[in-house]
């Protein structure tokens, strides 16, 4: 009789797929993001939004400050956005296709605050930006939907290589082959919102409760927030509580 094998192993045997499937799945799964590795730090989104070309620069601090994805920057129009009441709203998004639809979940579609910075900025950029029939807010440079490579390939990453906001690429012996783009999705730009929202005022940040910090980023669910940023809000200091409940116990 042959050895019974372990079941993940069996499975593994009758379907040579199964790594690829797991790795797929662990990819599309929201894990906890690291400060420095996944989001950028303000020093360098300073750093960035001054390094970009001005044609750029109002799209990436807008998404830095206001956390939307890029399918939504992309969809969006002057008609969403009130200069007047410093808000936006996100009613639709334009997807790698260049197809104009609704936002990804009921949740997706939501107001959010523009910040001073980002403010003044579209103030300006509305003088310059290309006209279209769509009316959007971050056209291509006829007036159609922006291509999201564009996006990255002559926004994000130049700017940071302008800004030496880059990491070394090196051969199997340690030499430096390149330096490249430490950042290489606008979604580094919504984390970086993310992180804003949740640190301390003490720090800089916003501490805003995580119920807000969901309906900011359009999360379908609290947990997704949760899952993704939850360990980035503040934990507060209870050695003090939690030693008189001990004495009030143990008398």
């Amino acid at each position: 009789m042959g050895q019974c094998r372990e079941p993940r192993a069996a499975f593994a045997a009758a379907c040579p797929e199964a790594d690829l499937f797991r790795g797929l799945a662990k990819a599309l799964l929201p894990g906890k993001v690291r400060i420095g590795v996944d989001i950028p730090s303000p020093a360098e989104i300073r750093a960035i939004r001054d390094a970009a070309e001005p044609r750029w620069r109002v799209l990436l601090t807008v998404a830095a400050l206001t956390g939307l994805r890029v399918s939504e920057l992309r969809g969006l129009r002057w008609a969403d956005v009130d200069l007047k009441k410093s808000e936006l709203h996100v009613r639709q998004r334009a997807d790698r296709f260049k197809k104009i639809g609704p936002p990804k979940s009921r949740a997706g579609e939501r107001t959010v605050p523009i910040p001073a910075p980002a403010l003044s900025m579209l103030r300006e950029w509305k003088l310059a930006c290309p006209i279209g029939s769509l009316d959007l807010v971050f056209p291509n440079d006829k007036g159609g939907i922006l291509a999201h490579e564009a996006v990255i390939h002559r926004a994000l990453i130049p700017a940071q290589l302008a800004a030496g906001v880059t990491v070394p690429v090196k051969d199997a012996d340690g030499k430096l082959i390149e330096m490249k783009a430490k950042y290489t999705g606008i979604h580094a730009l919504r984390h970086f919102y993310a992180s804003w929202c949740i640190n301390r005022t003490v720090d800089g940040g916003l501490e805003l409760p995580a119920k807000v910090v969901q309906e900011r980023l359009g999360h379908a669910s609290i947990t997704i927030t949760l899952d993704r940023y939850g360990h980035l809000f503040p934990r507060g200091d209870d050695s003090g509580a939690l030693d008189a409940a001990a004495a009030i116990l143990l008398g």
